[in-house]
């Protein structure tokens, strides 16, 4: 019995774009909500900053609140992934820098694991690229 390696070649790549699709997914879904809740309450998240100790809250706030949803957008999409994928994994370590430092607290060491979590994720998506489903390869 003869494996038709062809075959069996496009159906690794087939599952392998389908997982990074899935990745991609899930790795958006905390950028959309998390950028969309900040913008959609900028007092509170610009108070928050300001505890935080952050220069220009309301700014900042902003600016965090369209990175995390255009970034989290152009990760769903796999649209600029690579780069999308860098700047997300840089921001996700100066987030945990900035925000989750207390590390007595095990929450706050928690929530910063959780962010070093999801930037060796978007470091394997920077390495690997957007997959077959995505705006990335439409556009070759």
């Amino acid at each position: 019995m003869s494996i038709n390696t062809s075959t069996a070649a496009a159906s690794t790549a087939s599952n392998g774009s389908t997982t990074i699709l899935l990745g991609r997914v899930l790795l958006a879904v905390i950028f959309l909500l998390s950028g969309f809740g900040k913008l959609t309450a900028i007092s509170g998240t610009a108070g928050y900053f300001g505890a935080l100790g952050l220069p220009l809250p309301t700014v900042t706030a902003v600016v965090v609140g369209l990175i995390e949803l255009l970034g989290g957008l152009a990760i769903l999409l796999g649209f600029q992934t690579r780069i999308a994928a860098w700047v997300l994994a840089v921001f996700t370590i100066a987030t945990g820098l900035v925000a989750h430092t207390g590390w007595a607290d095990q929450m706050q060491m928690i929530q910063f694991l959780k962010n070093l979590a999801i930037t060796g994720g978007f470091i394997l998506l920077a390495s690997s690229g957007a997959g077959a489903y995505s705006i990335d390869a439409k556009r070759g």
